[in-house]
C-alpha cells in the first residue's frame, strides 16, 4: 500500500461474495480495519481473511464512528438497507480499487465501488450503491441512477443512462445514447442498440426486451 493515505475502521455489511471483492479493495485503497456485519453471525464468524463481528440491525445502531459500506449483490436488497444506512448520519464511502481509472471530472455517489480495472471517463454521473465491476467501461457523459450494477466487462459507450437498480450483464455493450429504464436486466453478452423501457429483460445481438412480470 505504499503512497496510499492510510484510513481507519470500516464495516461492511453483507458477508457474500461481492463482500469478500470489496472488503479486498478496501485494503487495497487504503482501509486497515475491515470488518463484517452479518445477519448469518454468530454462525459465520469469518469471511475469507476478514472477521464477522455482528448483525447488521445491531451494527447499524452501534457505529461507533466507524464507516460503513452497503455490500450485497442484489441491486435493491443494496439500495434499500443504503438508504436506511444514509438515514443515520453514517459516514459511506466511495470505493476505487488503485487500478481503476476515475476521471476527476467524473461524480461517484456514496456507497458505490469501482472495481479493478474499470473505468470512468470524464462527465459521468454514478448515483449511490452502484457497482462498476471488473473491466467495466462508463464512457463520458453517462448517467448511473442509484443501485445500477454493470457487470465484468461490460462497456457503456458515450452518454447511455441507466435507470434505477438496473443491471448490466457481463460482456454486454450498450451503443452511445441509449436510454435504458429502471429495474431493466441486459443480459450477458447482448448488444442494446435500442432504448429499453422500465422493467424488461433485454437479451441477444440486437438485444430485445420482453417483460419482467
Amino acid at each position: 500500500m505504499s503512497g496510499l493515505q492510510t484510513k481507519g475502521r470500516l464495516l461492511l455489511l453483507g458477508a457474500g461474495g461481492h463482500g469478500r471483492v470489496v472488503a479486498d479493495i478496501a485494503e487495497a485503497s487504503g482501509w486497515q480495519d475491515v470488518s463484517f456485519l452479518d445477519d448469518r453471525w454468530p454462525q459465520l464468524a469469518q469471511n475469507l481473511a476478514w472477521s464477522v463481528i455482528g448483525k447488521v440491525d445491531e451494527g447499524i445502531e452501534s457505529l461507533g464512528g466507524a464507516a460503513a459500506f452497503v455490500t450485497i449483490g442484489d441491486n435493491r436488497s443494496r439500495l434499500r438497507l443504503l438508504r436506511r444506512l444514509m438515514a443515520t448520519g453514517a459516514t459511506i464511502p466511495v470505493l476505487v480499487h488503485p487500478s481503476a481509472v476515475v476521471s476527476r471530472h467524473a461524480v461517484l455517489g456514496a456507497g458505490s465501488v469501482v472495481m479493478p480495472n474499470a473505468v470512468v471517463n470524464a462527465g459521468a454521473v454514478i448515483g449511490d450503491g452502484v457497482i462498476v465491476n471488473t473491466g467495466a467501461t462508463i464512457d463520458h457523459d453517462c448517467r448511473l441512477a442509484d443501485g445500477v450494477h454493470v457487470s465484468p466487462g461490460a462497456h457503456l459507450a458515450g452518454g447511455v443512462s441507466v435507470g434505477e437498480a438496473s443491471w448490466v450483464g457481463i460482456g454486454a455493450a450498450v451503443r452511445e445514447s441509449i436510454r435504458i429504464g429502471a429495474g431493466v436486466m441486459i443480459g450477458a453478452g447482448a448488444a442494446v442498440v435500442s432504448d429499453i423501457p422500465d422493467l424488461q429483460i433485454a437479451t441477444g445481438v440486437p438485444a430485445r426486451g420482453r417483460s419482467r412480470s
